[in-house]
């Protein structure tokens, strides 16, 4: 790990471009996106958790979710779920689709990407696209993949809507998914896996903007803790040396507060005590080990800072429900 929190966490949640749909609309359309549950499913099963984005090439409409007022989206803007909230995109505020046979996300998940969609009518119409001299409007639908257990605390800490517009997208960003969209469509060679990458990208970027835009003081949450000079300091000291012997003092000492008011920060800001933090950290760690290499569960115990197998392993388990061993094997067998 290298100290920084945010690349740590994105590194190890494992991201994952899913699916992509090009959606072209004529004058009335709406389109319901379900929640992550049911996309994983139906798009990524066995995925943990699926966060959909929608970025507007041309024209506009609008998009909404239960306890949040509708947005305006216009070219260029990026909207996007981090949470998995079911939402609507439509011409209108307020609308909602008829409902109808949903099965289409399962059945065109292996379909060369991105896979087309027509909107007109009222009809959902797969293959196809609306003319361009007819269309309202055309976007693209991308839907990401990634862990949530044992430790994902970047997810929470998002907004359940992330509106972008146009002008707070990474200059980057546009340019670069609406070329791999144009060369996927055109089906180059390799253009799945730029259509991949670039959707991680997006999200990258997103969440980025998102710390950013946080004030270096107050608040609550991951990301506002990791713009906190002191708390941000203490999570990237654990971060860069997890398997160090790190007390509450020692970290106070570092950072430059006394052990008392370390943990009533730490606490406010992430909602749990530092030591509670640090072990959540090193379950992540050693999940990614445990998934990607063949190090016996003791080594990687004594890898993340555990003196002794039996003690990552309780740990393990009250995150994850599964002993290291048993979560290895069924990762094994879902990948």
């Amino acid at each position: 790990m290298q100290g920084d929190p945010l690349s740590d966490v994105l590194t190890s949640v494992r991201l994952r471009g899913a699916i992509f749909y090009y959606v072209s609309c004529d004058d009335h359309w709406v389109a319901d996106t379900p929640p992550s549950p049911e996309l994983a499913d139906a798009l990524s099963p066995g995925a943990e958790h699926v966060i959909a984005y929608h970025m507007i090439l041309r024209g506009n409409g609008w998009v909404g979710m239960e306890g949040q007022a509708p947005a305006r989206l216009q070219a260029g803007d990026i909207v996007m779920f981090p949470r998995g909230d079911a939402h609507v995109l439509s011409s209108a505020p307020g609308m909602r689709a008829a409902g109808g046979d949903q099965s289409w996300r399962a059945t065109t998940r292996d379909h060369p990407q991105p896979v087309l969609i027509a909107l007109h009518d009222g009809v959902c119409e797969l293959d196809a696209e609306v003319p361009s001299s007819r269309a309202s409007i055309t976007m693209v639908c991308g839907f990401i993949s990634c862990d949530l257990k044992p430790f994902n605390p970047l997810i929470q800490a998002l907004p359940p809507m992330l509106h972008l517009p146009s002008s707070g997208v990474g200059a980057w960003v546009a340019p670069m998914l609406e070329q791999a969209v144009a060369e996927s469509r055109h089906r180059r060679a390799g253009s799945a896996a730029v259509l991949e990458r670039v959707s991680e990208m997006v999200f990258v970027d997103a969440a980025r903007r998102c710390l950013e835009a946080l004030p270096e003081e107050g608040g609550s949450g991951w990301l506002a803790a990791l713009r906190d000079r002191y708390i941000g300091k203490a999570i990237a000291l654990m971060h860069a040396r997890p398997a160090e012997d790190w007390t509450v003092d020692e970290l106070g000492r570092q950072v430059g507060l006394s052990r008392s008011a370390l943990h009533e920060r730490f606490v406010d800001c992430v909602g749990m005590p530092p030591m509670q933090y640090l072990t959540h950290w090193r379950m992540q760690l050693g999940a990614n080990l445990m998934r990607e290499g063949q190090a016996s569960v003791a080594s990687i115990a004594q890898e993340i800072g555990y003196e002794s197998e039996a003690a990552f392993s309780r740990a393990f388990k009250r995150l994850t429900g599964q002993p290291p061993a048993t979560w290895r094997r069924a990762q094994r067998g879902a990948g």
